[in-house]
């Protein structure tokens, strides 16, 4: 079965289902993006109402999601170095020596 949806309604569907995962309402993630009513979810998520990549952003930061995600193309392969950069309790100068860490371990094997 050819699947008929517009892309606006498989990123709407994508939507939903990362919001129904966090368990928020239309109304709780509206609030979350700057929207004053679910209205806007409700649009986005039927595929009625276009995502800016700016709202795209939004949505993967209170989603858990990469943007990526919304458009069906997600990244099966975890790059440990964006998680770094986004935790908020680790210092600078953590995250620099970990990504010497990590650029160290990959240079190992690369010898091998």
């Amino acid at each position: 079965m050819i699947n008929k949806q517009t892309p606006e309604q498989f990123i709407g569907s994508r939507i939903k289902a990362a919001r129904e995962k966090k368990r928020f309402s239309q109304l709780d993630l509206a609030k979350l993006l700057g929207f004053q009513s679910a209205t806007a979810i409700s649009l986005i998520e039927a595929g009625e109402r276009g995502v800016p990549a700016i709202i795209l952003e939004k949505l993967g930061k209170v989603l858990d999601r990469d943007i990526m995600y919304f458009l069906g193309k997600e990244n099966t392969t975890p790059d440990i170095k964006v998680a770094l950069r986004a935790d908020k309790d680790l210092s600078d100068e953590d995250k620099d020596a970990l990504n010497l860490f990590i650029d160290l371990a990959k240079n190992r094997k690369k010898r091998k």
